[in-house]
């Protein structure tokens, strides 16, 4: 019996969901922050939800 399985194609969409929710929660807690905080933070966090949603459809065709 072989019990070797492949489970690198797995890893990477798992890593991408993991830190997609890591950042989206990053969102959530925006509000306990300053407002200069906030200014700065907001759009790199979107940025970065972007480009983890993009990977994310890459990695499914």
């Amino acid at each position: 019996m072989d019990s070797s399985f492949d489970f690198q194609p797995v890893y990477p969409h798992h890593d991408l969901l993991i830190e997609l929710g890591r950042v989206e929660m990053a969102m959530e807690h925006l509000d306990a922050r300053s407002e200069d905080e906030r200014q700065v933070l907001r759009p790199r966090l979107q940025s970065r939800i972007s480009r983890l949603r993009d990977e994310l459809q890459s990695l499914e065709v």
